[in-house]
């Protein structure tokens, strides 16, 4: 099968294979802004993959999605697969596809923090591991709709085997009037929304402590996150929480609202937890706050989709209250000299998920593009 990097005129053909599975298509501009990756730019990577035909037409892809990581003064790329999206009329085409992500230069490492349990037993094959080794498989999930996440799952069986074009056809079920007005935020003492994270900013300091640390942490500079944000199918802004002492960021909280597919009602899906050593419970207060907002902003469940032995412990008597997901190895990697798999503890940021997560349809009168900062507190 033959395979080649990803061009602009690719674009429309991609569409069409994410509206055969089912997956949220990009815009071009979406697309554009996937290019724009600084992390991409530095190594002139390609944004990802496809297999082609006779007439060179896109016939199955894999998304490239580099990422910059930060081990105190040093650093260093990995990169993770998105999208890969393999027709059945196309089957195999999966093995060269994940061959030429692994045939890059310059990387310490390639994983996936989102395979389905379909794809997951394919990685093993390519010397791929589970990772985290011991959380590999665990979501975390809390209900803060119990009644919605029940329909949910009523819908799920009476609807789940349907085809793409069907559920096209259903249109999105268990929408929430809550999703589109203004939000207001109920918070706790020391806990303020974020609305200015570039240079400057506290969250810069919050950043520059975190790299002094010198664990191996992927890049959350003011220019990622610049980028990050700037996402031009972003319907609703991210939740973007910090914990201050004395002024002082001593943590952070990055939450999306996500519609899984048309048939599952909104998930607030966590991103980003991430704390100074030495901040206490940083990473409870601030998965707390989300959770108690999370029914308000018109979510009926807040998700964890990446765990780590560090981040259960991190998230104190949250912990024992969640409900377990996934089941399935979610979680693999191929690590390479000069990092080992025991140095890395990821969250959801290092994977794919700011660019996978299926974005809450906007009523038609809605911009696209969201900016942070609209979210109200009091």
């Amino acid at each position: 099968m033959a395979v080649r990097p990803i061009r602009r005129s690719d674009y429309a053909a991609l569409n069409a294979l994410h509206r055969q599975v089912g997956w949220p298509e990009r815009s071009e501009a979406g697309w554009r802004w996937l290019e724009a990756n600084p992390a991409r730019r530095d190594l002139d990577a390609p944004t990802g993959w496809v297999v082609v035909d006779e007439a060179d037409a896109p016939r199955a892809m894999l998304g490239n999605l580099v990422q910059r990581f930060r081990r105190g003064p040093e650093v260093l790329y990995a990169a993770t697969g998105f999208s890969i999206i393999v027709p059945p009329e196309r089957r195999g085409a999966s093995r060269p596809l994940i061959k030429a992500i692994l045939a890059q230069s310059g990387l310490f490492a390639c994983y996936t923090l989102n395979a389905n349990a379909r794809s997951a037993p394919l990685y093993p094959l390519f010397g791929f591991k589970p990772a985290p080794a011991q959380t590999h498989a665990l979501k975390l999930a809390w209900r803060v709709d119990p009644l919605t996440c029940a329909k949910g799952r009523l819908l799920r069986g009476l609807l789940g085997g349907v085809s793409a074009e069907t559920a096209r056809r259903l249109g999105d079920r268990l929408m929430n009037r809550r999703l589109f007005k203004p939000r207001r935020l109920k918070l706790p003492d020391g806990v303020r929304v974020l609305t200015d994270l570039g240079e400057g900013s506290p969250y810069a300091d919050f950043w520059r402590a975190l790299v002094a640390e010198g664990r191996l942490i992927a890049d959350r500079s003011p220019e990622i996150m610049a980028w990050r944000m700037s996402d031009p199918d972003m319907t609703l802004a991210p939740v973007v929480l910090g914990l201050f002492h004395r002024d002082r960021l001593q943590g952070v909280a990055l939450a999306q609202m996500n519609k899984t597919r048309l048939i599952d009602p909104p998930c607030l899906d966590i991103l980003d937890l991430a704390a100074l050593d030495g901040a206490g419970d940083a990473i409870e207060i601030l998965a707390r706050t989300l959770i108690d907002n999370a029914r308000g902003l018109g979510a009926a469940k807040v998700r964890l989709q990446v765990t780590t032995p560090e981040m259960l412990e991190r998230l104190g008597a949250l912990t024992a209250k969640a409900r377990r997901e996934g089941g399935w190895g979610h979680c693999h990697a191929v690590f390479r000299d000069p990092v080992s798999a025991e140095e890395w503890s990821p969250t959801p940021f290092d994977g794919d998920y700011a660019v996978c997560l299926r974005p809450v349809p906007a009523p038609a009168d809605r911009r696209s593009g969201a900016k942070p900062g609209e979210t109200a507190a009091v």
